[in-house]
């Protein structure tokens, strides 16, 4: 192989996410000439709009998609979150790299934290996931819409159109604007997206050559994380219009542990279940949880978000 073509979407953390890549192959093999290519995905022209309401997260990923199958590109890089809990047969996940701090934090105007904020704040974020556990530690705040990259919703608040704003650790942290965060929500009190903090590489099914080379930056317990909490999204639906979330960890050297969590998105209801199994079967820890999420009630959750 002696040149390589990755494609990104155009945002500031995406090209540094790709640009990682780059780097890490180099790495590998100096001589490889690599090229990126940014493409401005429908999901991140449309920004008035909630992404459940104009097709999910997949519209972050399908005009990559296109690019691979058009051999316009080897690779695409994505934000491992942001790619549906089932991938066109078509492409596959070739590798997937050490995952990044996982928690949501709070970023606000005169460094409060959540208890700090006054009663009915206008907190910002577009994920129903993290509405729903925003709302059931403070069920007084307002949830207003907020979408757009990190610096746009950086921004935003600064504009003081938020008091506070909800954002990834992972994101700030690699474009180094870990300097805004005001206070990190543990696991237990606002439990991360599926996935979150993760980088997939994504190929063609029949581009061997390109899937051998990569194994090299894949990070087998990051990896085995993300499977299990991705079959919990795969056996509950996997639609970004369901508040849920998911996070698995490794508690021996060969035992995950998955909490996962689904919240109706006023907060009223929060069913959660946390298993743990061998960390070579993540698929079957994965669907364990989502069963115990099931005979928690999960149903009804889905068909209110879902209807």
């Amino acid at each position: 192989m002696k040149s390589l073509k990755i494609v990104s979407r155009t945002s500031p953390l995406a090209l540094w996410q790709a640009e990682q890549v780059k780097a890490k192959l180099l790495l590998l093999n100096p001589l490889l000439t690599i090229e990126i290519i940014g493409i401005k995905t429908i999901g991140d022209q449309l920004l008035d709009v909630s992404l459940a309401k104009i097709g999910g997260k997949g519209l972050f990923v399908s005009a990559l998609e296109d690019a691979l199958l058009k051999n316009e590109a080897d690779i695409a890089v994505h934000s491992m979150k942001d790619l549906p809990a089932i991938l066109d047969p078509a492409f596959t996940i070739a590798a997937i790299l050490e995952r990044e701090d996982a928690r949501d934090v709070l970023v606000s105007h005169d460094n409060k934290n959540l208890n700090e904020l006054p009663e009915h704040a206008i907190v910002g974020t577009s994920s129903l996931r993290r509405q729903s556990q925003l709302l059931a530690l403070r069920s007084d705040l307002s949830v207003s819409p907020l979408r757009g990259n990190v610096e746009t919703r950086l921004a935003k608040l600064k504009d003081k159109q938020y008091e506070a704003i909800i954002l990834a650790a992972a994101g700030l942290k690699r474009l180094n604007l870990q300097h805004h965060i005001q206070q990190y929500f543990e696991p237990t009190e606002m439990l991360p997206a599926i996935a979150q903090g993760a980088l997939a590489i994504e190929c063609c099914l029949d581009n061997l050559a390109i899937r051998e080379q990569l194994q090299a930056l894949h990070h087998l317990p990051t990896a085995a994380c993300v499977l299990a909490e991705r079959a919990l999204s795969e056996s509950l639906g996997g639609s970004c219009t369901l508040p849920l979330a998911g996070l698995a960890t490794f508690t021996t050297a060969h035992t995950l542990t998955l909490t996962g969590k689904i919240s109706s998105p006023d907060g009223t209801r929060v069913i959660t279940s946390t298993a743990s199994g061998p960390s070579n079967n993540p698929v079957a820890l994965g669907q364990s949880v989502a069963k115990n999420l099931f005979a928690g009630g999960a149903t009804e959750i889905i068909a209110l978000c879902t209807s």
